[in-house]
């Protein structure tokens, strides 16, 4: 009975896996991505009341085929990726359900990190240490060491993409920085994860590391190093992760570390973190981040467009800041048309010109629908004939456009 239920499980599975189709076109990829993770909807079902043991066997020979499928296929919207990481994430779970045998267990995580079929998915450790247990996971860290053994000298931070060994040195410091995590190990966790220091993703990492195992104040502190490293990208996304932390462990210091990092990078985006943060104290705060926002039209107006709701006084700045900024702008059109219809048709006209300066048949469709926007709202006013000769006068100047013509019709234009 068991073995039925287990071929059962397999012809559910490892047909929405396995194909013979070519997978070099992109839809053909995606269709088959979607239907990989109705198999992977299948096995996560069945791990909740299956026989573990079925599971965790149909999950293995279901990453092998979904490995040899991805190897050839166009992933280009992650689709089969995805469907990939999810049977990743599962198979160490069932195989701590099934009592999978460590030693074998050790040899596949092994093979496939160091001789798979692709080269671009991690295994976790940390994940695996359940089903391992202390005995697999020593046997674990010995597979490793004598693989780095073989593999020479460490290479240096500014050596290790010239390798000729680069593959196994990238899984191994991988390993190392999950071990470290594994085992608490703080030292261990700053060596691994910051390295030299000259990153500040890497001190993020850190940052996250210490997170991960529940020390918060190291988590926190890394998280500021690598906010304040520089004016960077990487220091951005550190200031935001540091705020969340400060969010959920000290939120009476997340103010001053949200305005700090609007100083640093303003833009409606940290501009609206800080009135976020600032709550009943935002009154006092608006004077300071609107004067520093006015070097930006695009981000005030928008700042005040979406974050403050205030439509009328966005519409105001845009014509007293000279906006230029064409998503702003219909943006703004979108809100202000509630607020005074008529307004909107020079700016809409203005949009409309411009889409035509691009001769390619989405812009002419932009363009129509945006007039066919105009006839809409002048409909039954004064301005109702101006807008028909714009469109007339747009029909003449070209009438060399044949696809464009064809749009405005499609559209109903007169």
């Amino acid at each position: 009975m068991a073995d039925a239920e287990a071929a059962d499980l397999a012809d559910r599975v490892l047909p929405l896996i396995r194909t013979r189709r070519e997978l070099y076109r992109w839809r053909d990829s995606n269709d088959h991505g979607r239907q990989m993770h109705q198999a992977v909807d299948v096995l996560e079902d069945a791990a909740g009341h299956a026989d573990p043991a079925d599971v965790f066997t149909v999950t293995q020979k279901a990453i092998a085929s979904a490995l040899k499928v991805i190897a050839r296929a166009d992933d280009s919207s992650g689709i089969i990726g995805d469907a990939c990481r999810r049977l990743l994430r599962l198979h160490p779970i069932v195989a701590a359900r099934a009592q999978a045998p460590a030693a074998r267990l050790v040899d596949w995580m092994i093979a496939f990190q160091f001789n798979g079929e692709v080269d671009y998915f991690e295994l976790d450790p940390v994940a695996y240490a359940p089903a391992l247990g202390d005995l697999g996971m020593a046997r674990y860290r010995r597979k490793l060491d004598e693989i780095a053994a073989g593999l020479g000298p460490h290479p240096s931070e500014d050596d290790r993409w010239s390798t000729p060994h680069m593959h196994e040195w990238l899984v191994l410091d991988w390993n190392a920085q999950r071990l470290a995590v594994h085992d608490r190990d703080i030292e261990a966790i700053i060596a691994t994860h910051a390295r030299d220091r000259r990153v500040a993703a890497w001190l993020q990492d850190t940052a996250e590391a210490f997170e991960e195992i529940g020390e918060i104040e190291l988590a926190i502190d890394w998280a500021r190093q690598a906010a304040e490293f520089d004016s960077g990208h990487q220091a951005k996304q550190a200031a935001d992760y540091w705020a969340t932390l400060l969010a959920k462990h000290r939120p009476q210091e997340l103010l001053p570390i949200r305005l700090a990092a609007f100083e640093r990078w303003p833009s409606s985006g940290t501009a609206a973190q800080v009135h976020a943060a600032a709550g009943a104290s935002w009154p006092e705060l608006e004077g300071q981040v609107m004067q520093r926002l006015a070097a930006s039209p695009r981000d005030a107006v928008l700042f005040v467009l979406l974050t403050l709701k205030d439509a009328p006084r966005a519409w105001q700045q845009a014509h007293e800041f000279g906006l230029r900024d064409r998503d702003a702008w219909e943006r703004l059109v979108t809100a202000y048309e509630e607020v005074d219809p008529i307004a909107v048709l020079p700016v809409l006209e203005d949009l409309a010109r411009s889409d035509l300066e691009v001769t390619d048949a989405r812009s002419y469709q932009i363009a129509a629908k945006r007039l066919a926007r105009m006839r809409l709202i002048a409909a039954g006013t004064e301005h109702a004939p101006d807008v028909d000769a714009l469109i007339a006068e747009l029909r003449e100047q070209n009438r060399r456009r044949p696809r464009l013509q064809q749009e405005f019709d499609r559209a109903r234009l007169p």
